[in-house]
């Protein structure tokens, strides 16, 4: 066979092909409109269905104890003995760290005989106040007499003016030692630091043996949580922070237990953004707001996109300790929300009339379409709860994406992308 003579043959297949392909097609459109008596096929719907339906702030959040507290030491010098282990649970009071004291023995020493030396030197001050008294007695008397001299008169006035302002500037040295004596008391008791609060070791930062150096900064020795209330710090977005108020229902779950809720209210929002210095970040240790900024070295300028974020915190029981310190939680802040209610997906709806109502189209039973007003409640665009014009049971005319999504293909997501 020639070349030619095969081209020919090739696109000669090909077109019986496409003819095969065609009739086929035509033969299934001719049974489609056979089995619907000649009309077209209907629209794809989707069942007006009961559900619960709630309005969430979807946000990220952390673990904190209720009450944690940081032991520090106010004094300088070698760790003696760690007399807690991580983990003991530790009742207000309780010795948990000792401090060599020598140091602290040699200052109260040192306060004690100065407070000595001043009384000794006040007793010594007030016998010669005794013998200046007499002095002045006798001149005085000696005076009168015309026995005595004006100038020794004079001379014993003084003196007896200055021995009183002698011993008056001892009492004030007297008070300042006992000052300083106290002072070296209080600071040999820093050497043994009790428990400031009852609670749970939950670190250990120094070792025994160990040097701290108090002269600038209080060095942190261990820390105390009390782990039977635990406190949440949700990230709320400042496009969301509006909505959000005390008082509001929340709930979250850990990333160990997904399908276990824990239930509480809203107590407090932070008033400041996290990019202010607060408890949040000073417990955590990190920021979660992310800055980028330029700098123009020709103009020495910056710029900066900044994502704010605001903490709301709520608190919540731990009985059994499963909640641990610096957990992650997937917290939904409830708005609103209302049990067994006629709900469709949200896309159906599109764009609401000027009286608030929504369109939809209505698949009825003979096949008709019919267009309906409905009032709409909840929406939280993802499935909206139908107050008024829809009862449960009624199909609404649907893209086969919204169909899929009515059947659960799509989830609601956090405001930074993730899924829940």
């Amino acid at each position: 066979m020639s070349e030619s003579a095969g081209q020919a043959w090739r696109a000669k297949l090909t077109w019986r092909r496409v003819a095969v392909a065609a009739a086929a097609v035509a033969v299934l459109a001719v049974g489609a409109r056979m089995l619907w008596g000649g009309r077209e096929p209907p629209p794809p719907t989707v069942a007006a269905a009961l559900a619960d339906i709630e309005d969430t702030v979807l946000a990220d959040g952390t673990l904190q104890a209720a009450r944690q507290v940081n032991v520090g030491a106010q004094v300088s010098g070698q760790i003696k003995a760690i007399q807690v282990n991580l983990g003991d649970a530790v009742s207000e009071g309780q010795p948990v760290v000792e401090i060599d004291s020598l140091t602290q023995q040699n200052a109260l020493r040192n306060a004690e005989a100065a407070l000595a030396s001043v009384i000794a030197q006040r007793t010594a001050k007030l016998a010669s106040l005794e013998q200046a008294e007499l002095t002045f007695k006798r001149q005085s008397r000696l005076l009168k007499q015309d026995a005595g001299s004006r100038e020794d008169y004079e001379a014993a006035v003084a003196g007896l003016k200055t021995l009183k302002a002698g011993v008056a500037v001892l009492d004030a040295e007297i008070e300042q030692a006992k000052v300083a004596v106290d002072t070296a008391k209080v600071n040999l008791g820093y050497t043994r630091i009790s428990a400031p609060i009852s609670g749970t070791v939950v670190a250990v930062a120094v070792d025994e043996g160990q040097t701290v150096n108090a002269n600038q900064t209080t060095p942190t020795l261990l820390k105390l949580a009390q782990l039977d209330t635990m406190t949440v710090c949700a990230e709320v977005s400042e496009a969301d922070i509006p909505r959000v108020a005390p008082g509001q229902t929340v709930y979250f779950t850990i990333l160990g237990e997904p399908d276990n809720r824990y239930y509480t209210k809203v107590r407090a929002i932070e008033p400041a953004s996290e990019n202010f210095s607060n408890s949040c970040n000073a417990s955590s240790g990190t920021a979660s707001s992310t800055t980028t900024s330029t700098t123009s070295s020709s103009s020495s300028s910056s710029s900066s996109n900044t994502a704010i974020y605001y903490n709301a915190l709520f608190d919540v029981p731990n009985p059994g300790r499963k909640l641990r310190i610096a957990m992650t939680a997937q917290v939904s802040i409830v708005l609103a929300e209302a049990k067994q209610a006629v709900t469709i997906p949200a896309a159906i709806l599109g764009a609401p009339g000027r009286d608030g109502l929504y369109t939809v189209q209505v698949a009825k039973e003979d096949g008709s379409v019919e267009k309906r007003r409905v009032k709409v409640g909840i929406n939280n665009h993802v499935t909206a709860q139908v107050v008024e014009g829809l009862a449960a049971g009624e199909r609404v005319v649907s893209s086969r994406a919204l169909a899929a999504a009515a059947a659960g293909s799509f989830k609601p997501r956090s405001p930074m992308g993730r899924l829940f």
